[in-house]
């Protein structure tokens, strides 16, 4: 039996990687890596990008429902005020 790798991103768990013939699956450890869980991968590296792809695109989509809407601009506190956390 082959060792499994650890999946991090930025520092973060997301999975473990166990090599299964000539491919790798990935079995997850925190959301939002669920949506991969069982995925099969060429590489070890692979399983980190699809991870990473999937936590920019989470962090997108969150950050997309926080910004206004109106297409209106007050200037720069307005950008400023876009790069704070939801709720702040």
């Amino acid at each position: 039996m082959t060792e499994p790798f650890i999946v991090e991103v930025w520092g973060k768990p997301a999975g473990v990687v166990v090599r299964e013939g000539n491919a790798f699956r990935f079995h997850a450890l925190a959301q939002p890596y669920f949506a991969l869980d069982g995925a099969q991968f060429t590489t070890p590296g692979h399983a980190r990008l699809a991870a990473a792809r999937l936590e920019f695109d989470q962090e997108r989509e969150t950050k997309d429902q926080c910004l206004p809407t109106t297409g209106r601009s007050f200037g720069n506190a307005s950008h400023w005020a876009s790069s704070l956390p939801c709720g702040s």
